[in-house]
């Protein structure tokens, strides 16, 4: 089973990673990714993400399929918060189930990456006392690669 949610409500780690679970797993494997209080020494006061949404579930579908090809998983949880996500709190959470450990930390890493690499996904970081806002772009992005081998 995959679940895959956008949603501008706060996302529990403990309660995804129960839709996850199941009596024939000896894994679950998860990634919680949290808005951090700081940027290249700037103060950071909250995230506010945006998507084009069915395009980002399309994608995360996708994702979700590359992986069961890779490795033998039970369930996949796919968690990305929207809207104004501030510091401390989670912006994104996925949770996999596998038999075996192996299959559900391999699968996690590979998710997290190709999440950030291709889910039309955008993230605005929001600075303290009149520090502005930026947009930030993931490292991961196909489109910053090629610029950067131009």
């Amino acid at each position: 089973m995959d679940i895959l949610r956008l949603t501008n409500e706060p996302l529990s780690l403990e309660s995804i990673s129960k839709e996850v679970g199941s009596d024939d797993c000896g894994a679950i494997s998860s990634f919680c990714g949290t808005t951090r209080n700081s940027f290249e020494d700037r103060q950071v006061v909250r995230l506010e993400y945006e998507a084009y949404e069915e395009m980002a579930v399309s994608e995360m579908k996708k994702i979700c399929g590359a992986l069961r090809e890779k490795w033998s998983l039970k369930h996949i949880a796919i968690y990305h918060r929207l809207g104004v996500v501030p510091v401390g709190e989670s912006s994104i959470i996925i949770a996999i189930s596998s038999c075996h450990r192996r299959d559900s930390l391999e699968a996690v890493a590979h998710a997290i990456d190709a999440l950030k690499a291709r889910v039309p996904i955008w993230k605005r970081e929001v600075y303290a006392e009149g520090g502005g806002a930026e947009w930030k772009q993931n490292a991961e992005c196909h489109w910053r690669q090629k610029a950067k081998g131009s």
